[in-house]
């Protein structure tokens, strides 16, 4: 960006780069179910990481839920619904 344009016209530049809230909060709660799955795998389980990554991505996703698409709020309940019942199998299992 040239560095003698105006602060208003730069500041529009990086706002226009920055996703939405939504947007970013459906990465992290998708990073999160992944990472919690992996926390279960058979070869180095660790659920009480796994139980705060489902923590963690079940209050990012209430707080956004309402501003996403319906289809995206499903596909999240989803991903959160079979996290879980991972989770809870698996703590079971033990």
């Amino acid at each position: 960006m040239n560095s003698h344009a105006a602060p208003d016209a730069q500041a529009a530049g990086f706002e226009a780069q920055v996703p939405p809230v939504p947007a970013i909060v459906t990465e992290i709660v998708g990073s999160l179910a992944l990472a919690a799955h992996a926390y279960m795998s058979d070869g180095a389980a660790d659920l009480d990481s796994a139980g705060i990554a489902i923590d963690v991505a079940s209050l990012a996703f209430d707080r956004v839920k309402e501003r996403l698409a319906a289809d995206e709020r499903l596909a999240m309940t989803q991903l959160l619904t079979e996290t879980r019942l991972a989770y809870v199998r698996r703590r079971e299992s033990r």
